[in-house]
């Protein structure tokens, strides 16, 4: 199949007018297409498909317009959510690790499960480190300890599914012992979690959509949990509940925002269009 060919702006907006959304200023939408690719915008009325170039009658552009920009916001909050989790991953491990196993355990084969592939996770391990090699920290290990890193040190170099990796690959014991403790769960729970986690933070980072988004993994929740897991953004953001360290801070930092951001694009977004339930509030209050 021939590709399409490429479209100037003004072909853009009739090609919008063609889909049938109504469009009251063309010079600003012109604008906004200029900022933002007309494919990666597309994306945001697939919610109002209802067949192939056909979309519901009277939707405005702006209104598209305003899932975005409301995405973009519930991104960085996630992202924000996300960031504080990872750290306090980080810590718990390497503090869990390095009391168990000693400063540079994570080298030692026998540390890990049977079927864990240390020597290529090894490997992986040098090279962030050599990606790494103009940061301060790096050059003082290279200098004073002749090129020895501890794993509350390599640790911060690790990619998220690094450190998933890193974790899965633990003996059962340790991963038992790690869940237990920062989470009060399960270390299949955690498995899922970190699964989700790595995922959720990639499309944060990549500036990826999270509105409307159909996630591949779906993550497992405590028994006592009242809401089914499933594929939309609402379970994803219950995950964060579960694993946000600062217990006092989620509801402020976290879930008043998020009802802000609801109240500022109200008719325009769709609580259904994210998997949201009608008492979303009272699942994600702590």
């Amino acid at each position: 199949m021939v590709l399409k060919e490429p479209q100037t702006y003004k072909n853009q907006v009739d090609l919008l007018r063609v889909k049938g959304f109504i469009i009251s200023d063309e010079n600003l939408c012109v604008d906004f297409l200029k900022e933002v690719n007309y494919y990666r915008f597309a994306a945001y009325y697939l919610p109002f498909r209802m067949a192939v170039d056909k979309y519901q009658p009277s939707i405005s552009i702006e209104r598209i317009k305003d899932i975005y920009h409301f995405d973009q916001e519930i991104r960085n909050l996630v992202f924000a959510a996300i960031e504080k989790i990872e750290i306090s991953l980080r810590t718990h491990i390497a503090y869990f690790h390095a009391h168990k196993y000693g400063a540079e355990g994570y080298k030692e084969a026998s540390n890990y499960r049977l079927d864990h592939k240390h020597e290529v996770f090894n490997s992986h391990i040098k090279e962030r480190i050599k990606e790494n090699s103009s940061s301060l920290v790096v050059k003082h290990h290279n200098a004073k300890y002749e090129g020895k890193f501890p794993i509350w040190v390599v640790i911060e170099f690790f990619t998220m599914g690094m450190l998933s990796h890193f974790y899965l690959g633990l003996t059962t014991s340790d991963k038992k012992a790690i869940s237990k403790d920062l989470y009060k769960t399960t270390e299949s729970n955690l498995e899922s979690w970190l699964r989700c986690l790595t995922d959720l933070r990639n499309k944060c980072a990549h500036y990826s959509r999270l509105y409307y988004w159909i996630f591949t993994a779906i993550p497992k929740f405590p028994t006592d949990c009242e809401y089914p897991a499933d594929r939309g953004l609402f379970a994803q953001l219950l995950l964060l509940k579960f694993m946000y360290p600062l217990i006092l801070d989620w509801n402020e930092l976290f879930v008043l925002p998020l009802e802000q951001l609801f109240n500022k694009y109200d008719g325009s977004i769709s609580l259904g269009h994210m998997k949201f339930p009608e008492n979303w509030k009272e699942l994600l209050l702590k």
